[in-house]
């Protein structure tokens, strides 16, 4: 990602005044000029984030909602884009899916919640990848039923608090938000403003992403970035967060000629409709959930400390290529370089021994299993 110019056209999120008031160096992502790292650096920000809290902003994420006159009918419209079960989704609960091709192949990923307020049962909130927002609004726009609408909410700003210590930060500025759960969502005054707020995150840590007004994004995040325990984090340590967390990046990991199973997103594909099919792409996907796929998306564990880098090749102990890398890096917190890519799926269980060429060299490695770094997502107690 290359330094901005002065006059690179780019669009800008409701921080992008703060981002250069804290020193951040901006690249341009997904159309947007965004801080890639702030003055301590991607490492610092980095160990921050698994040590305390740190603050990302992802306001270019797309925004909106799916709107219906009952929320049966909004869940079965967007069942019949995903392979999820959103008719069994209750008020406040969050979800992750699949938008997928008629060929199996994933359009994008994102998040989905049930809107808790009864006044508003047939919406449902969506979350999508900021280079993906464009195609998935005319995507699902084009295939909605009569009677359910997306509104695209441009308005609204989009922070992540990530980290060990962002419960009790939040609870500072909201105290409803230290009791709530994994995967679930309210709406709440934060610092008296009001806001849409989920415990979720995409680091492999407890935290929070805030829906906010883009008006007063400015203001919560210079409130939250008083407290003693909050940084700021930007792109860098976001990757090599997401990273260690084993979780996918779109456009690297997944695209249109990725099948959930061939990307391990079996988690993702409900019960009810493995059983029932009828979404896009149903007979490819429950066909490799069947039989098998080809190829398998699986961690790998370069030795030495070289890092293994996108488009790595993958080969067996032949020398026969049979696979590639889609994301890698070095890990921090892992204390090493790692990785993850595509393998056939003969090799693809963990303790398979395979070879990286890094630079014209051969270089051991080995697949592991992910996530690198374990989850520490927070859990209620029942």
């Amino acid at each position: 990602m290359a330094d901005l110019a002065a006059n690179d056209l780019l669009l800008e999120t409701p921080l992008a005044g703060l981002h250069r008031e804290l020193g951040a160096r901006m690249v341009p992502f997904a159309g947007y000029a965004m801080p890639v790292q702030y003055p301590k650096g991607i490492l610092t920000e980095h160990n921050w984030t698994r040590e305390s809290a740190g603050l990302f902003d992802v306001s270019h994420m797309g925004q909106a909602y799916l709107v219906g006159p009952d929320h049966a009918t909004t869940a079965r419209a967007l069942e019949a884009l995903t392979p999820g079960d959103f008719q069994a989704l209750t008020p406040g609960r969050v979800r992750y899916t699949l938008l997928t091709t008629p060929e199996g192949g994933i359009i994008d990923d994102l998040m989905v919640t049930r809107l808790a307020d009864p006044s508003l049962d047939g919406t449902l909130y969506l979350v999508v990848n900021a280079g993906r927002k464009a195609i998935d609004y005319a995507h699902i726009s084009a295939n909605l039923p009569e009677g359910v609408t997306l509104e695209v909410a441009d308005d609204l700003a989009l922070v992540a608090l990530q980290g060990p210590k962002a419960a009790e930060v939040m609870a500072r500025h909201c105290p409803d938000a230290a009791t709530m759960g994994f995967m679930t969502a309210a709406r709440v005054a934060v610092d008296g403003v009001d806001c849409h707020i989920s415990r979720s995150g995409y680091t492999g840590e407890d935290g929070y992403e805030i829906s906010v007004p883009s008006d007063k994004a400015e203001a919560l995040v210079r409130s939250l970035l008083a407290e003693p325990e909050v940084e700021p984090v930007g792109l860098g340590a976001r990757d090599s967060l997401r990273l260690e967390a084993g979780l996918c990046l779109y456009g690297h990991d997944i695209d249109e000629a990725t099948s959930p199973v061939e990307a391990d997103l079996g988690f993702a594909l409900a019960k009810r409709r493995r059983a029932e099919g009828g979404f896009p792409g149903a007979g490819r996907i429950l066909g490799e959930l069947a039989t098998g796929p080809g190829r398998l998306r699986v961690g790998i564990l370069p030795e030495g400390r070289a890092p293994a880098r996108e488009g790595t090749e993958i080969r067996d102990a032949s020398g026969a290529i049979i696979g590639i890398v889609t994301s890698g890096g070095f890990g921090p917190t892992a204390g090493g370089p790692i990785a993850m890519g595509y393998v056939s799926a003969e090799h693809a269980a963990p303790g398979t021994p395979v070879t990286l060429v890094v630079r014209g060299k051969d270089l051991a490695a080995s697949v592991v299993a992910m996530p690198f770094v374990p989850h520490r997502y927070f859990r209620k107690q029942a």
